[in-house]
């Protein structure tokens, strides 16, 4: 064993080449050096620049639709905003896999900075749509030019050392969380600036011919923030031949321990869909996604909606207020609490059980519905805050999960693959749940779930599907062979 030891510790020891940023990256971690507030803060800024523009539209694209003029009802508003909200998502399932094909050439830093820059342009081109027409071809560029998630989320995994990696992975998905609920805060206090705040931007000003622009134009100010500081982002990609190694245990995953380093689990010619590990973390991915698209959607046009069609009848400042409330509440979560949770359970074995703690949470909000006041205000923040804690905490384990069944060459395209599979998931997301609003909207007095009670039984029925593939032998991650112990 001694000397099986020292070998492993002898191949282990790398040679860092001159003028590669991968090598630095790499004796950085070696150095333990890599936990940094910069790498967190990079991470933090990229993720939520792609994410803000995504669901910033959710509070005013109810009234966005309805100034188009393009629905005939009012019980047809969802429905076309389910249409606006999915062209993002197909534009992103249609380019995924070759942005992380080229991530893997490239670099993860010139496909974020390519993803940023559409950001700033067509996100800022959505706010000036005129017609539906335009606002939908806006979103789906929108979507197929920005490819930055994907090599991100490969990039958080690569910064950081094995031990770390949950970090930079929580990291991640708390940014990508904050992002579509400050979106939609942002997106609820800004919209519609000539009505709520007539002392700053008068009548038939330019305001008042583009209402939903001023939302559009902070997010995209940012984001050029962003674009700036991503000229010194680390680049992680190697830029020479190397062998490298990827790590996952399955027991490590489940209970929290750091397991067996170096669980070998693709080699170079492997193909990724024949990766189990990788491909049954996307399957699940996948249906959380739907449901967490879904329920953004469903969650903002509810809360919008009228009392007679089981609606809390906000108005988009409180929605934006809402959503601030939960920002705030993840953001706690994130660095205070989920560190010490994670560690207890184990990513995976934590993220089971607060998906079927989400299940009766979720149920619960027609009869929310029913209270008025303070009570609704209370109720609803308390239940909004902890139903995206515990979607944040599921996809956290999923992205452990996906980082770890591929090597280095292949993160990109493996997340790509990813965001490919979740854009198709997503893209639907919208639409559906859009159009089932619809429908419950107009069956208030159905004796079987009647009204708004149909809705989120249905986003219950999504859910609970994938908390159910969440456990083996559905998931599971293949294990290394001892033949592949000391090879690399």
């Amino acid at each position: 064993m001694e000397e099986v030891k020292n070998i492993r510790e002898g191949l282990l020891k790398k040679h860092y080449h001159e003028n590669c940023p991968g090598c630095k990256v790499d004796k950085a971690k070696e150095l333990k050096t890599d936990v940094t507030i910069t790498n967190l803060f990079n991470i933090w800024m990229v993720v939520l620049c792609s994410s803000l523009p995504i669901s910033s539209l959710f509070p005013y694209l109810y009234f966005m639709v309805q100034d188009f003029g393009i629905a005939k009802r009012e019980e047809d508003i969802s429905g076309y905003a389910g249409y606006v909200g999915s062209a993002f998502m197909l534009g992103r399932a249609l380019t995924s896999i070759l942005w992380g094909i080229v991530a893997d050439r490239y670099g993860r830093k010139p496909i974020v900075m390519i993803g940023i820059v559409s950001v700033i342009i067509f996100n800022t081109l959505f706010g000036l749509s005129t017609s539906f027409w335009m606002a939908v071809i806006m979103r789906f560029l929108l979507g197929s030019l920005n490819g930055l998630l994907g090599p991100m989320k490969a990039y958080s995994s690569e910064i950081f050392r094995e031990e770390h990696q949950a970090l930079g992975l929580s990291t991640f998905s708390a940014a990508w969380g904050i992002g579509l609920i400050i979106g939609p805060a942002l997106g609820g206090y800004l919209a519609q600036p000539v009505e709520k705040y007539p002392h700053l931007f008068p009548k038939d000003s330019f305001w008042d011919k583009f209402p939903y622009f001023l939302p559009c134009l902070a997010i995209s100010v940012f984001a050029l923030a962003v674009l700036v500081a991503s000229f010194w982002l680390p680049e992680t990609l190697h830029n020479h031949p190397h062998c490298d190694e990827a790590n996952d245990d399955t027991e490590a995953l489940e209970t929290g321990s750091n397991g067996n380093d170096n669980d070998k689990i693709t080699r170079k010619g492997d193909n990724l869909f024949l990766n189990w590990p990788l491909m049954s973390s996307i399957i699940v991915y996948c249906i959380i996604s739907l449901h967490d698209i879904a329920y953004q959607e469903v969650f903002s046009l509810w809360a919008v909606s009228p009392r007679r069609l089981g609606g809390l009848n906000f108005t988009t400042d409180i929605v934006g207020d809402v959503l601030a409330v939960t920002g705030v509440g993840l953001i706690i979560f994130q660095l205070l609490i989920y560190p010490a949770l994670e560690k207890a359970f184990g990513p995976i074995r934590f993220a089971r059980i607060t998906g079927v703690l989400s299940i009766p949470l979720l149920q619960s909000y027609p009869f929310i519905a029913m209270l008025s006041g303070v009570s609704l205000y209370v109720m609803i923040n308390v239940v909004s805050v902890l139903k995206n804690l515990l979607t944040v905490t599921i996809i956290t384990g999923l992205f452990l999960l996906q980082n770890r069944a591929v090597e280095q060459y292949q993160r990109g395209a493996a997340n790509g693959l990813s965001m490919t599979a979740m854009s198709v998931f997503k893209a639907i997301g919208p639409a559906a749940g859009g159009a089932i609003l619809t429908w419950s909207q107009k069956r208030m007095h159905a004796s079987f779930l009647p009204g708004t009670h149909m809705v989120f039984f249905l986003l219950n029925v999504i859910g609970g599907l994938g908390v159910l593939l969440m456990f083996t032998p559905f998931l599971k991650v293949k294990k290394r062979t001892p033949s592949e112990e000391l090879r690399c």
